[in-house]
């Protein structure tokens, strides 16, 4: 295993704004995420890396569910599915459809005019739905734990740290 260290990269610039700052930090992360995926061969990329079973490719195939269900609307009923490639999921096409996920959420985003409005998760019984803000700082924490998740896997992986 042949350690690469890659400088790390700052925080990201944004606009101005409240909902531009929020999905700048996310789009920040959801870059990273991908990233540590990239150029990992789809058997280690598949492989655990920790005795839970956690995999890059399950990290990503999660986090496009979470961005699905948050974002887009759509139920999820089985969460711990979502941490599994099927032996039919190629890695190229895992990634390519995050991409796929986050180019529709922030199209959907891109119309949010007032945050305190309720985000798009499904409604559930006796549970009001949180408010696109929250969902925005939700999405931000969710990430940001797995990419760094990722970082641990792919230093696992072959050494390469870093953004």
């Amino acid at each position: 295993m042949s350690a690469r260290r890659k400088r790390d990269t700052g925080p990201p610039s944004t606009g101005p704004g409240e909902r531009d700052m929020l999905v700048g930090f996310l789009d920040y992360l959801r870059a990273a995420v991908a990233a540590k995926a990239e150029g990992v061969p789809e058997t280690q990329a598949r492989t655990a890396g920790v005795p839970s079973g956690t995999n890059l490719l399950g990290l990503i195939k999660h986090l496009t569910y979470v961005e699905r269900h948050w974002l887009l609307g759509h139920d999820v009923a089985d969460w711990q599915a979502t941490f599994h490639p099927t032996p039919d999921d190629a890695a190229d096409t895992i990634l390519a459809t995050y991409r796929e996920t986050i180019t529709e959420a922030n199209t959907k985003i891109a119309f949010w005019d007032d945050l305190t409005e309720p985000g798009p998760r499904p409604a559930r019984p006796g549970r009001p739905r949180p408010s696109r803000r929250w969902t925005l700082a939700h999405l931000i924490e969710e990430t940001a734990r797995h990419a760094g998740h990722a970082d641990i896997l792919r230093e696992l992986i072959d050494g390469t740290t870093g953004r």
